[in-house]
Parts: structure tokens; C-alpha cells; sequence
């Protein structure tokens, strides 16, 4: 078999080939070259071999990029975060209810500003770019321009991007209110503009139960029976007087979830973020509709919202992926990420190993996004997407780099010591878009 490739990279890879039910599972899944030659044809992977096997397949000795010394896995998959809350990020003292009101709606109002929401977007872009993320989901503002300036900044790029409006017309501050007509018009227009224009796609996007009348949410379900295959995204069950607040503005539905659900917005593609108190019929219907969930770390230890169990969602078999939650998350890395989803699993007698961490932030992460026919890993034909670390960069980490014994003990070195200081390249649709050793990313 000939390889027809554009580029070609060697180093060091790991990648997790196939979805799987069970740690055991993804560990029998994931694949290892220690010096590889990755083969891209433009934005695609055409192969991934051992360097012994793949030297056969260049054109002409040398015709390869060098990166020996590095390890190349694929792009970080952040399932849910909030790019206007960037510049809020780390805001003291409050949790969830307390805190939107305080410090979330004040920042997001700004977003009116076509030319401010331009300027973050580009900013919020760089952030992700410059510590591996690759794909995202992402919360925009009620204003359209907000959609708008992030979508025309991640086409630049040619970053795989998922984001919506927020659609939300009651229990916020009037600057952020819509009618439920006036949230479907404009939001019709975003998916006529925006949906499926290259790498990007839309999302329904109520911010959450409590600020959706039943007018709003038959909107959003009018929208989906549309747009079918729009993706839906939401909050979920993140904080106990969240849940209580959603039960007294909804007593007729047994659930937090059941009010989604009553709208038919369950389902593929429908992704709630945090999911921490959740009843078991809960955790059945997101079973049973083929639903994800995002797991946020850093922004349910920083709200003081509870711990995610990890353990149920795996043994329910429900689709989860990774979410850095900015700004109640405190981190756009998913290294650090990953490491605060080991200390929450193991508050909770779950040993969270290193290649089901990382399956979470990559195949993981596309798989609940359904992505996953497209990004991931290094399967020929997959989208080429991928960062490039530089496993030890301080003193500490290369003394532990030295006397760890596999690439797991390496690759949970990486995830509970490292940060964005590792990430030396990040490379969208077959392109490096951010280095180290340069200061900006072209957005």
C-alpha cells in the first residue's frame, strides 16, 4: 500500500483507537508508537506506522518533520465552556445562583459590542489554541454579534467549532432578556448563517431551565425539529438549589432533566454540562436517549457545586466528555483539568487511570459530541487534529519523566504535574495554528 501524504511528522504517539465501556476496555484500545510517522494529506491522516515500517512510504530521505523528544496526541476536546466568561475567570466567593448574578450577567451584557465580542473572541481562541484544544462547545452571549465574532474568528483558523446564542427570557437582568419569538428568529438565522459552514456547527442553546419559560423551550424544540441535526446545550443538575429552584418553577415534571426532556430535547447530540445531582431515573433517560453529559472539575470544585460521579456515568453508559468550564473553571489546560478529575474520582474510591483520562479529553470528548467519526485519534481518514508536547519542561517533571516506567506512568506525570507549559505546538486541520516560540496565533 502507497501512502499519499502532503507531510509527514516523526515522533513519539499515543491515541486511543475505539470507543470503550470500561477502563479495561479503553486500555486494550489505545496504541503506542514510541517513534512513529504520522502521513497527512492536507487536513487529513492518511497513516500512522512505526517509524521502521512508515521510512518506506517518504518520497525522499529527510522528508519528514523531526519531532523526536516529543509526544503527538490528538487535540483536546473541550465539551463545555463559556467564552465570555474569560475575562472573569477566578471570581471570588460565591456559588452558582450568587455568582451569576454577581459577576456573570454584569460581564456577558458587554457582549452588545460587536467590536468587544470580536476582541474576546480572538483572545478566547488563543487560550484554547495555546493549551492543545482542538474542538470545543461553547456558550456565546444572548447577543447574535456574540455568535457571530466567534464563529468569523474560528473559520480563520479552521478550527472545528460548536456554539450557540444563549436563549433565555426570564430570571436574568432585563439587558439579557429576549421573547421566545425573538430568540427563534435570531437564532434561526445563526443556523441558516452558520451551521455546517466547513468545520463549524450550531447549537441550541438554553442556558438552563430556570431562565427558559415553557414558551422559550417549545422554541428550542420547534428549532430542533427543524434543524435536526443541530446539537443541543445546556446546564444540568449542577448545584442543589439549582435543582430545587427548577422543581418549584417546574412541579409538574418529576425531574431537572424531565423538563428537557418534555420538550424532546434529549437525545444525540444533546449535551448537558455537570450532571452532579442527579436521580436515577435521571441517569436512565440520559441512558436511554443517547445523551451526553460534560464533566467540569475545576468549575464544580471551584462553585463548591459536589463531585461528579464518574463511576455511575460509566456503569449507566452514559456518553461523557471533559468540559474546562470557563470562567467557573479555573484552567483552559486539560492537563490541569484531568488532574482535578482524578482527585474528585478518587474523594469518590475511583481510581482514575491515565489512558481513561486521556480517552475523555480526546476520543472520549468527540464521541460525546458524536464527533467521533471525524476527530479523536489517528484512524486513516480522521480530521487532522493534534498537539505536540514536550513531556518535561521543568526540573521536577524531567526528574519524574526519567523514572517513570511506561508511557502511562509518563502520560499521568504529564496529567497531574503538567500545564500549558507542555504544549510546544497545536496543529488544526493539517496546520500548525499555535507554537510555543511564537507569541500569537493567527486569528
Amino acid at each position: 500500500m502507497v501512502v499519499n501524504y502532503t507531510q509527514a511528522l516523526r515522533a513519539e504517539f499515543f491515541d486511543i483507537t475505539r470507543p470503550g465501556a470500561s477502563a479495561q476496555e479503553l486500555a486494550a484500545h489505545a496504541r503506542h508508537i514510541e517513534d512513529g510517522l504520522l502521513f497527512l494529506n492536507g487536513g487529513t491522516v492518511t497513516g500512522l506506522m512505526p517509524w521502521e515500517e512508515g521510512r518506506s512510504q517518504l518520497l525522499h530521505d529527510g522528508d519528514y518533520l523531526d519531532f523526536r523528544g516529543r509526544l503527538i496526541i490528538p487535540g483536546f476536546v473541550d465539551t463545555h465552556l463559556h467564552y465570555p466568561q474569560t475575562e472573569m475567570i477566578g471570581a471570588y466567593g460565591e456559588q452558582l445562583l450568587e455568582w451569576l448574578q454577581a459577576y456573570t450577567f454584569p460581564v456577558e451584557g458587554q457582549y452588545v459590542s460587536h467590536d468587544h465580542a470580536a476582541r474576546m473572541s480572538a483572545f478566547f481562541l488563543s487560550q484554547l489554541l495555546s493549551n492543545g484544544t482542538t474542538t470545543a462547545l461553547v456558550f456565546g452571549t444572548v447577543h447574535p454579534q456574540s455568535v457571530n465574532a466567534l464563529f468569523s474568528a474560528a473559520e480563520r483558523v479552521g478550527m472545528r467549532m460548536i456554539a450557540g446564542k444563549v436563549m433565555m427570557d426570564r430570571n436574568a437582568p432585563d439587558y439579557l432578556t429576549e421573547t421566545p419569538e425573538q430568540s427563534y428568529r435570531q437564532t434561526r438565522d445563526l443556523i441558516l448563517r452558520w451551521h455546517r459552514r466547513g468545520r463549524l456547527n450550531y447549537a441550541l442553546t438554553p442556558r438552563f431551565a430556570p431562565t427558559s419559560s415553557p414558551e422559550l423551550l417549545g422554541a428550542v424544540q420547534k428549532l430542533r425539529e427543524e434543524f435536526p441535526d443541530t446539537w443541543l446545550h445546556t446546564h444540568l443538575s449542577e448545584n442543589s438549589d439549582e435543582v430545587a429552584w427548577v422543581k418549584s418553577l417546574w412541579p409538574e415534571h418529576d425531574s431537572y432533566l424531565g423538563v428537557y426532556h418534555h420538550y424532546n430535547l434529549t437525545g444525540r447530540r444533546s449535551v448537558f454540562a455537570h450532571g452532579i445531582h442527579l436521580q436515577e431515573c435521571e441517569w436512565d433517560c440520559l441512558h436511554r436517549t443517547d445523551s451526553s453529559l460534560a464533566f467540569c472539575p475545576t468549575s464544580n470544585l471551584f462553585l463548591g457545586s459536589g463531585l461528579f460521579n464518574l463511576k455511575k456515568c460509566r456503569e449507566k453508559g452514559v456518553r461523557m466528555g471533559i468540559g474546562t468550564d470557563v470562567g467557573a473553571g479555573t484552567t483552559f489546560n486539560m492537563l490541569q483539568t484531568l488532574a482535578e478529575a482524578y482527585k474528585v474520582a478518587q474523594l469518590q474510591s475511583y481510581r482514575l487511570c491515565a489512558s481513561e483520562a486521556f480517552y475523555h479529553a480526546t476520543l472520549g470528548g468527540a464521541h460525546a459530541l458524536d464527533l467521533d467519526d471525524k476527530i479523536g485519534n489517528f484512524q486513516t481518514g480522521k480530521e487532522a487534529d493534534f498537539v505536540v508536547l514536550d513531556p518535561a519542561v521543568t526540573a521536577l517533571q524531567k526528574l519524574r519523566y526519567a523514572n517513570s516506567r511506561d508511557i502511562y506512568e509518563r502520560l499521568f506525570m504529564l496529567m497531574t504535574l503538567g500545564d500549558d507549559r507542555n504544549i510546544w505546538q497545536t496543529w488544526v486541520d493539517g496546520k500548525c495554528v499555535w507554537r510555543r516560540d511564537a507569541l500569537e496565533v493567527a486569528v
